[in-house]
């Protein structure tokens, strides 16, 4: 995979409706990306899940921003006012996650813009998937780009199985009930054709290649006592073990549908 590398030359304003307390900033490219730092909440687990969920999404189809690695340097941002900021930069110092800024995209709103049936089982599925908690009719981290194109962002909620990882064995078989929060569930009726074709879409190698990807840095995790390689490895089975077993968490999701429109 050649994911881009670059620096962050310029901080420009946080994006303080994000949990996580994003950011927009410049890097030396000229361009500008929605930085998410190592240093907030869930650390680096959350740039892990944010490189996999895009990676996969984009695999599968999906519009997803250029997701691209970024250096913060140790005197970035050193003139920020606020403290609480000035503390984020301070941890995230080294190789954060950013993704291309969509200049001019809005938020969809499931019950205003219109979305297909299948376009709403595609996304149901990805998030089954992924165990995406966040894509509620609250926060539905879609955007509207270049008129009616539906964009993704914000993965990093997903996998929330790594927060624990006491119960990695048996988490690619989660039938992950947050589906009912869904903010698409209540439009997704194509689910069993999507599964067919997601399943012949992407591959074991798909997920090799991606989960190959993600910086070493970001698995060194001294809490848990276990190796970057057998993290790395974890995350691999996880993914096609799921995909293997995707008929637990479609079913789940068509169950609770059916039960939400009785």
């Amino acid at each position: 995979m050649d994911i881009r590398r670059q620096s962050v030359v310029r901080y420009i304003t946080p994006l303080r409706e994000g949990g996580s307390l994003p950011a927009l900033v410049e890097a030396d490219d000229g361009f500008d990306y929605v930085l998410k730092f190592r240093g907030a909440g869930h650390g680096k687990k959350a740039l892990i899940a944010e490189f996999i969920g895009g990676e996969v999404a984009r695999r599968l189809g999906f519009k997803v921003p250029e997701l691209v690695f970024l250096d913060v340097d140790a005197r970035f941002g050193i003139t920020e006012p606020d403290e609480e900021i000035q503390d984020l930069l301070r941890a995230s110092h080294g190789l954060n996650i950013g993704m291309h800024f969509l200049s001019g995209a809005l938020t969809l709103d499931p019950y205003i813009n219109p979305v297909d049936a299948l376009t709403a089982s595609r996304i149901v599925w990805l998030d089954a998937f992924l165990t995406n908690v966040d894509r509620t009719a609250m926060n539905t981290n879609m955007l509207l780009w270049h008129g009616n194109e539906v964009w993704l962002i914000d993965h990093g909620a997903s996998l929330y199985f790594h927060h624990s990882w006491r119960n990695a064995d048996t988490a690619p078989l989660d039938r992950f009930s947050f589906i009912k929060r869904h903010a698409l569930l209540h439009k997704a009726s194509r689910l069993e054709e999507v599964d067919c074709d997601f399943k012949c879409r992407i591959t074991n190698g798909d997920f090799m290649e991606i989960t190959d990807a993600i910086p070493t840095e970001w698995l060194e995790w001294e809490d848990e006592g276990i190796t970057a390689e057998e993290i790395r490895a974890v995350y691999l089975r996880y993914l096609c073990q799921r995909l293997e077993n995707s008929n637990i968490f479609v079913n789940e999701a068509i169950n609770v549908r059916r039960e939400s429109l009785i």
